[in-house]
């Protein structure tokens, strides 16, 4: 079984849960084009490095979700592989390609919506303005850009896909630490 990023449920909304995800590290890549395909051009060089196209030569395991988010600069995408909770900083090795980079995220807290369907920017942006309606009813302040996550091989029939709209939002009292 592929392993999912972690994150814990701080409370569930009628219209999304509010997570509190630890800092993880990731390989990302930015590509341009349409939102569609974006991910098509980005999972290979992606692909490339979890399979030991680094400085380390070394394998590491798929993950899901696969992210991505919009660069708010340009018309470019990021896309990103969540790498194995099992590997630290210090031994993440270093991309050949260098159109690869890795970071750390910091932990942050979000808001999250679960979705089945086709990746297809139209899904993506209906389920983006519903969060962000819902965020605002709740009276939670987004405090970063949306991005899309993917948790299925493509040869998942669509129905049976499992996608999420992610929003960053400010912790409110007590929330950073998991309390109501």
């Amino acid at each position: 079984m592929t392993e999912q990023q972690p994150y814990v449920v701080l409370e569930k909304y009628p219209d999304f849960e509010l997570r509190r995800y630890p800092d993880h590290l990731v390989a990302e890549t930015e590509v341009g084009g349409a939102f569609e395909l974006a991910g098509n051009v980005a999972f290979p060089r992606l692909a490339r490095y979890i399979g030991g196209h680094n400085r380390s030569s070394r394998k590491m395991a798929m993950t899901a979700p696969v992210v991505q988010e919009q660069d708010p600069h340009s018309r470019r995408y990021v896309v990103g592989f969540v790498m194995p909770a099992d590997v630290s900083a210090e031994d993440l090795p270093d991309p050949v390609d260098s159109k690869v980079h890795t970071r750390r995220v910091p932990a942050e807290t979000a808001a999250a919506v679960r979705f089945s369907g086709r990746w297809s920017r139209r899904s993506f942006e209906k389920r983006t303005e519903q969060l962000l309606a819902a965020l605002d009813s709740a009276g939670l302040d987004v405090v970063g850009a949306p991005r899309y996550a993917r948790f299925d091989p493509p040869w998942t029939p669509w129905f049976l896909r499992r996608n999420e709209v992610v929003v960053p939002v400010a912790p409110g009292p007590g929330r950073a630490q998991g309390k109501r």
